[in-house]
C-alpha cells in the first residue's frame, strides 16, 4: 500500500508543468524582442546625434589629433569652431597627460549645455576667447559649482572637472553679491577700524585679551602704546584692484607676475621669496606682508642674536609694511615686538602693525559659519578677508589646497618648496572651496591657471 502511494502520479501535473514552461518561454521572447527594438531605435538616434555633433566634412573640418571640432554659440546667433577635447587621464608617477577620447561637449541652439550621454560627465575646452559671463552656458556652469553645497558632496576629481569647465567663462564682478558680502564683513569684523591694533581702538591702560590664550591679559603700557599707529592706515574700499598672493605651488609657471604687479595693492603671506627666480610667476610688488612669529623663531633665532639677516630679507619687499599676530598667544608677543625694535634700530621707515586679536576672533567666527572649521585660519584667508573690505575688486593668485592642479597634474605644496603644513591645524580645502563659491558668485576672482 505504501509503495503504491509513493508511485502515484497525477496525470494532469505534466500538462501544468508544460504550461508554465511555455509561459516562461513566451515572456523571454517578448523581453528579447523589446530589447532588440530599443537597441535599434537607440542606434539610429545615436548616429543622428553624432552627425549633428561632429563638424560636416563638406567644410573640410575633420577629427584631428587635437580632438573633435564642434560649434560653440556666440552672441548674435553666430557660432565659433572650437576643439572639443576628451577627458584626460594623468599619470601619478610622471604627471604626463594621456588622451582618453570620450566625445565632445554638446550645445543646444539657445547656447545652453546639453548633458553628456552618461548623464554625469562632460568635458569642455575653451576656444580662443571666453564665453560671456551672462550667457546661458556660463550660468549653467556656475550653477554646477553652486550645487556642491559642501566639499564632501562630490569627489575631488568631479569638483576639478566642474571648475575646469567654468574657466571658459570670463569672470565678471557681481556688485550685488559683492556688496552683500562686504556688508556682512563690515558688521562682524570691520577691518577699516579694527584690522590692526591702534592707539584709537586700544588706548593706553587697556587690558587686551589674547586671541587664543583668552585667560591671558596684556596691560597696554605706555611703552607698548607707543608702538601702535595713531589710526588705521587704510580705509574702506580705498583701493580699486587688489591682488592677494598665496604661496601655493599652483602659481608656479603661471606667468602671473605682470598681472599681480599691475594691482593697486598687493598682499603677501609670510615673507615668501620674490627674487628673479620667481618674479615672473609671483611678481615683486608688495604693499603688505604677514610674518608668522614661528618663522622668526625657527629661521632667525627669535632675533636674539644676529638681526641683520632678517633685516636684509625684508629689504626684498622694498617699503612694504609688515603685520604680525603679536597677540595670538603670549609666546608671540615678545618676538613680534622685537621686529619693531629691530627696524627702529636700523632707522627703517617700514610700517610695523599687529593684528587686533578681537578682529581675528571675529573673522574666525565668521568663517566657521561658512563651514571653515579649523584650529587656526590660514594667513591667506585673513588677508583675503581684510582685502574684501579694503578693496573694490579682489583677485587671488597662488591659492590652492590640493596635491594636484585642476587638470590633475601633481604640484608642490609651495611654489618654492614642498614642505607640508602641520596636519589638522588649518582647513585649507574648505577655505579654497569657499573661494570657488565666491568666484562663482562674482565676489572675487580666483586665478588657478596661466595668466595670458
Amino acid at each position: 500500500m505504501l509503495r503504491r502511494r509513493m508511485g502515484y502520479a497525477d496525470p494532469t501535473s505534466g500538462r501544468d508543468l508544460l504550461g508554465n514552461r511555455s509561459l516562461c518561454f513566451i515572456f523571454i521572447c517578448a523581453f528579447g524582442l523589446v530589447t532588440l527594438l530599443q537597441q535599434i531605435l537607440y542606434g539610429k538616434n545615436y548616429i543622428k546625434r553624432e552627425e549633428m555633433e561632429s563638424v560636416p566634412s563638406s567644410r573640410g573640418q575633420r577629427r584631428g589629433l587635437g580632438g573633435y571640432r564642434c560649434y560653440a554659440p556666440l552672441n548674435g546667433g553666430l557660432y565659433a569652431a572650437v576643439v572639443c577635447k576628451p577627458a584626460q587621464q594623468f599619470s601619478r608617477l610622471k604627471g604626463d597627460e594621456t588622451g582618453n577620447w570620450t566625445g565632445p561637449v554638446n550645445f543646444l541652439d539657445d547656447g545652453s549645455l546639453k548633458p553628456a550621454r552618461n548623464g554625469k560627465k562632460r568635458y569642455l575646452d575653451s576656444y580662443d576667447g571666453s564665453y560671456d559671463y551672462n550667457s546661458t552656458a556660463c550660468k549653467e556652469l556656475r550653477q554646477e559649482i553652486m550645487d556642491v553645497k559642501v566639499l564632501t558632496m562630490v569627489k575631488t576629481s568631479e569638483l576639478f572637472e566642474r571648475w575646469r569647465n567654468l574657466q571658459v567663462c570670463k569672470w565678471q564682478q557681481n556688485m550685488v553679491e559683492t556688496n552683500n558680502f562686504k556688508t556682512s564683513l563690515s558688521r562682524c569684523c570691520n577691518a577699516p577700524s579694527f584690522l590692526f591694533t591702534t592707539k584709537r581702538n586700544t588706548p593706553a591702560g587697556t587690558k587686551l585679551r589674547y586671541e587664543v590664550d583668552t585667560s591671558g591679559i596684556l596691560p597696554i603700557s605706555t611703552e607698548v602704546f607707543k608702538m601702535f599707529p595713531d589710526d588705521m592706515p587704510y580705509s574702506k574700499s580705498q583701493f580699486k584692484k587688489c591682488a592677494v598672493v598665496g604661496n601655493g605651488g599652483i602659481i608656479k609657471n603661471s606667468k602671473c607676475g605682470k598681472d599681480i604687479d599691475s594691482a593697486d595693492f598687493v598682499f603677501r603671506c609670510n615673507i615668501p621669496p620674490i627674487n628673479d627666480k620667481y618674479s615672473a610667476d609671483v611678481g615683486a610688488k608688495t604693499d603688505l606682508v604677514t610674518i608668522n612669529p614661528s618663522i622668526i623663531t625657527e629661521r632667525f633665532q627669535k632675533l636674539e642674536k644676529w638681526r641683520r639677516p632678517f633685516y636684509e630679507v625684508l629689504q626684498n619687499y622694498e617699503n612694504s609694511s609688515v603685520v604680525l599676530p603679536a597677540f595670538y598667544n603670549t609666546r608671540n608677543t615678545d618676538v613680534s615686538f622685537r621686529v619693531k625694535y629691530m627696524l627702529d634700530d636700523f632707522d627703517s621707515q617700514r610700517g610695523v602693525f599687529f593684528f587686533h586679536p578681537q578682529y581675528l576672533l571675529n573673522v574666525q567666527r565668521f568663517w566657521t559659519v561658512q563651514g571653515v572649521r579649523a584650529k587656526r585660519l590660514s594667513s591667506g584667508l585673513m588677508l583675503v578677508t581684510a582685502a574684501m573690505e579694503l578693496c573694490e575688486e579682489v583677485h587671488l593668485y597662488g591659492f590652492w589646497a590640493f596635491p594636484m592642479n585642476p587638470s590633475g597634474i601633481f604640484i608642490t605644496h609651495h611654489y618654492y618648496d614642498n614642505v607640508k603644513p602641520r596636519p589638522g591645524f588649518h582647513a585649507m580645502p574648505h577655505e579654497i572651496f569657499n573661494f570657488m563659491h565666491m568666484h562663482t558668485r562674482g565676489i572675487l576672482n580666483v586665478h588657478s591657471g596661466p595668466c595670458t
